[in-house]
């Protein structure tokens, strides 16, 4: 396994550093070359809290210990599952049965490659969706993927509920909007370019829950071999570690560690990103599984926590762009793109051999595309 550290980039120069000054258009630069290089990085922003982050933690923890049938209450499957609960065993990694994604993994050398997921069924990880969106000032044509958010009704959580999510979701989105702006810039583009296409974008403050008294064995697959669907995603420091991403430039699986301390977020590149920049940044894959880092996270949370659940809690926050927004590549990153591959230069082993086609399309129709594949949606 690749002892590789994803690069850090720093919120705090592009907040307060002179948009003219060198310094701010380096980090700028690094913003864009990481996403294009890894397809991934770390952000550091001294405004995120990790006491909010904690209290985020623990409200998700105390709302997945509820018992499955509190839990199907807040299951909305005639909206594709796009606000409230996602129970276990319901989303199915789309690789599993993706001939391009599979011919990924054969490309991978064997040492690098995920977990098998070819026989793997469902995701045994459960869900949350809260909307954090700005309601557009038109009707939208994808209604299902901008509906209202569902409340969990327990005594003791109902109470919590929208305050701690609105507070941690604010956090991530603003650092996640802020990243957007600094990775147009590095592209060559006008700063406000992918802020504005995502201004009324079905964002979603997602937090996963894995049971690790059920699934707590080692290379349990929490959730298979994947790309997100959106543009950006970007998560918290979870309590147990476990996640895996592949970095393009190298074809290597990268365990993601978090600083022991400090304000840091990770942010992967979506499909929408790959799409609106004709392939020049590439969405990043990874899995999430129980691996010799997470046994020893549970033994020492028995430990220093025993009369709390243990649930594994992923801090994630998938920025969309606006539904009915046109997708189609950036002519000057597709030039980019089509550059790059002709060099050879950072194509990794996670490219494929052949071009893939980006067909214009509303960025609805791509969400809801996407969301067949792993059966969220009919």
């Amino acid at each position: 396994m690749a002892d590789v550290t994803l690069p850090v980039v720093d919120l705090d120069i592009f907040l307060s550093a002179s948009p003219q000054s060198e310094e701010f258009t380096k980090e700028c630069k690094k913003a864009a070359d990481a996403l294009i290089s890894y397809g991934a990085l770390l952000l550091h922003d001294s405004r995120v809290s990790e006491e909010d982050n904690n209290t985020f933690l623990d409200l998700i923890e105390d709302y997945f210990a509820q018992p499955e049938e509190r839990l199907k209450e807040d299951e909305r499957p005639e909206l594709g599952y796009q606000v409230g609960v996602t129970l276990e065993n319901t989303e199915k990694p789309k690789c599993a049965v993706d001939e391009p994604c599979l011919k990924v993994i054969q490309r991978l050398d064997p040492l690098e490659r995920p977990l098998d997921i070819t026989a793997h069924s469902p995701d045994p990880k459960c869900r949350f969706f809260w909307m954090m969106s700005e309601k557009p000032p038109y009707e939208t044509q994808y209604p299902a993927l901008n509906a209202p958010n569902v409340v969990p009704g327990a005594e003791g959580i109902r109470e919590r509920w929208t305050p701690v999510m609105e507070k941690w979701g604010t956090s991530m989105k603003t650092a996640v909007e802020n990243l957007a702006e600094m990775a147009a810039i590095g592209l060559g583009l006008p700063r406000d370019t992918f802020k504005e296409a995502g201004r009324y974008g079905p964002h979603k403050l997602a937090p996963t829950a894995s049971d690790l008294v059920k699934y707590g064995k080692k290379d349990t697959i929490l959730a298979g071999f994947h790309t997100d669907l959106n543009f950006l995603t970007i998560h918290g420091r979870s309590r147990y570690p476990g996640l895996n991403i592949w970095a393009r430039n190298t074809g290597k699986r990268i365990p993601v560690r978090f600083p022991p301390a400090g304000r840091y977020l990770l942010v992967q590149a979506g499909k929408q990103l790959e799409h609106l920049s004709g392939g020049l940044i590439k969405a990043g894959y990874h899995e999430v599984v129980v691996n010799d880092a997470t046994l020893q996270a549970i033994e020492r949370r028995k430990r220093e926590n025993p009369d709390r659940p243990l649930i594994r809690i992923s801090s994630t926050f998938f920025w969309h762009l606006s539904s009915d927004y046109d997708l189609a590549p950036i002519p000057a990153l597709q030039d980019k793109a089509r550059a790059l591959r002709a060099n050879t230069v950072n194509l990794g082993k996670v490219d494929l051999d052949e071009e893939t086609i980006y067909e214009p399309m509303k960025v609805g129709q791509q969400v809801q595309n996407e969301l067949r594949h792993i059966a969220l949606m009919a």
